[in-house]
């Protein structure tokens, strides 16, 4: 009998595991499939995160963070955004007194850092490689695999994912849609290879595009754009592709060789609700963001370090945890709901060629970089810093 299970150890799904078991309580964590061993000499992933100065402090606080470091990873120090030449907003790490603004990584780099110390921690039991057959809710939840084995837990915890198989379990109905954007990631080395700290996005009425730099002069391009674009894109070979790159995308780029590309729909969800009996949402299982901004995985170490707080709090002689439960509900649904509004707010103004709305878009940025402590609080609040 454990105290709590975890269905999913991506990233949120093994913070949180880690973070319980340094609470004292014993975790069983489940994961279809372990992520790829690391080594320098592989080509960066696809898939990359943002990551912001709260979810760094979550890391470090997890005795994750010195793995990261000793993988790779790049800090960046400056944002630009801009629509036109006339209409531009940077923000810069000097202005809030930080170090950087965050650091883009691998996801796969923080789950086998996270990973490591699970490994490190003797009352955290890893299940991989097993398909979960059933789940049965209630007094205490029962996980039962395909393999027959049958594992009981007072807390269920779903960190597994948008098609979440705890959510379903749970019967919790959602909200959302998907968004007529669909985005392609582009993984390039520079021709360039000094190291830039600084990431951009460039508004366009099809949709943004943004770079992300990584380690070593290698980058990520993120093109949003149409479905039909998207699929148009997709169909290409890399030297087409390159070309249509540098038609789109700002001269600021530079030379560039394509390394491999993936597209995805953008969408969006919102569970009716976290909790339910002794079970709980958190990260993509309770909701997926617009990307617009890197929150997806920010938004998901919030969860994490909200359910922490909560659990700290646990007497287990308690019949019920829920009041625990609905605590994190409260703290992190509206939370969430409103960055996720924000986001389709910001979304739907940039996404069409109306001249009197893109004069008001562009004085809007350029107001919003002269804004002084407006600014600052948007930049605290982005990163995770209130």
């Amino acid at each position: 009998m454990f105290d709590v299970g975890i269905v999913g150890g991506g990233m949120v799904g093994a913070a949180t595991a880690v973070g319980l078991a340094q609470q004292g309580l014993d975790v069983v964590i489940f994961e279809a499939k372990l992520p790829e061993a690391y080594s320098p000499e592989q080509p960066p992933d696809m898939r990359v995160s943002a990551i912001n100065i709260n979810a760094y402090s979550l890391l470090n606080s997890l005795g994750a963070w010195q793995d990261v470091q000793s993988m790779r990873f790049c800090p960046f120090k400056k944002m630009l955004v801009w629509e036109s030449d006339k209409g531009a907003t940077q923000f810069d790490c000097n202005e809030i007194n930080q170090q950087q603004l965050g650091f883009i990584i691998e996801n796969r780099l923080i789950q086998l850092a996270l990973l490591n110390r699970i490994h490190s921690l003797p009352n955290i039991t890893l299940v991989s490689g097993a398909t979960i057959k059933e789940i049965q809710n209630g007094v205490p939840n029962i996980i039962n695999t395909a393999d027959n084995s049958s594992y009981q837990c007072t807390i269920l915890i779903g960190a597994d994912g948008a098609n979440s198989q705890v959510r379903s379990s749970l019967n919790i109905g959602q909200q959302g849609w998907q968004y007529e954007q669909h985005a392609m990631g582009i993984n390039i080395k520079l021709a360039d290879a000094k190291q830039q700290e600084i990431t951009w996005q460039k508004f366009k009425p099809s949709g943004p595009l943004a770079f992300l730099p990584l380690y070593d002069g290698f980058a990520s391009l993120v093109w949003y754009d149409s479905a039909d674009k998207i699929a148009e894109l997709k169909r290409l070979n890399l030297s087409n592709l390159k070309t249509q790159i540098m038609a789109n995308f700002p001269k600021k780029l530079g030379d560039f060789e394509i390394l491999q590309s993936a597209s995805f729909p953008l969408t969006r969800m919102h569970a009716n609700q976290y909790c339910k009996g002794n079970s709980v949402l958190i990260g993509d299982a309770a909701h997926t963001i617009n990307p617009l901004a890197g929150q997806g995985v920010n938004l998901g170490f919030r969860d994490v370090s909200a359910l922490l707080e909560c659990l700290s709090n646990w007497d287990k002689q308690a019949t019920s945890v829920l009041p625990l439960l609905k605590q994190y509900e409260n703290k992190r649904k509206s939370s969430n709901l409103l960055m996720m509004s924000t986001m389709d707010a910001i979304y739907a103004a940039f996404s069409n060629d109306n001249l009197p709305l893109k004069l008001l878009r562009n004085l809007g940025l350029s107001l919003a970089d002269n804004a002084g402590p407006i600014k600052k609080q948007v930049m605290k609040v982005a990163l995770g810093l209130t």
